[in-house]
């Protein structure tokens, strides 16, 4: 597994290779996977995944659901959807909690402009890079 050494030394696990990342400043995310969800802290963020419709504006119709809602989109990232040649999943962290009320209604609005619509959660955003 990959992880930082500060990982290895708080579980005892000894680091095999050091430097493994092809750029100096980069930087792996890891999630915690829970039963229960975070509860909202006001400094939140929520990960969605969607698949839009094959039409001209699908996407921008979609991101704009949380911008017309004030919600900055820190990180937007597509990947294959494996269902269908050419389909793409599209992965995106709201900074909001899937609770506040505003962030309750954009992910309505915009499930109902997309095929597939998945919230994966909300968890409090990082303090700072270990």
């Amino acid at each position: 597994a990959i992880g930082s050494s500060l990982a290895g030394s708080l579980y005892g696990v000894n680091v095999l290779f050091d430097g493994v990342q092809d750029k100096p400043n980069n930087v792996t995310r890891f999630l915690v996977i829970a039963m229960q969800e975070a509860l909202p802290t006001g400094n939140d963020k929520t990960t969605i995944s969607f698949v839009t419709t094959h039409e001209p504006g699908a996407l921008v119709d979609v991101l704009g659901v949380f911008r017309d809602a004030g919600i900055n989109l820190s990180h937007i990232d597509k990947r294959p959807s494996g269902r269908e040649n050419w389909q793409y999943m599209f992965f995106i962290d709201a900074d909001a909690h899937r609770e506040d009320p505003v962030m309750r209604e954009a992910i309505e609005r915009a499930r109902s402009l997309c095929r597939v619509f998945n919230v994966h959660g909300a968890y409090p955003k990082a303090e700072q890079v270990l």
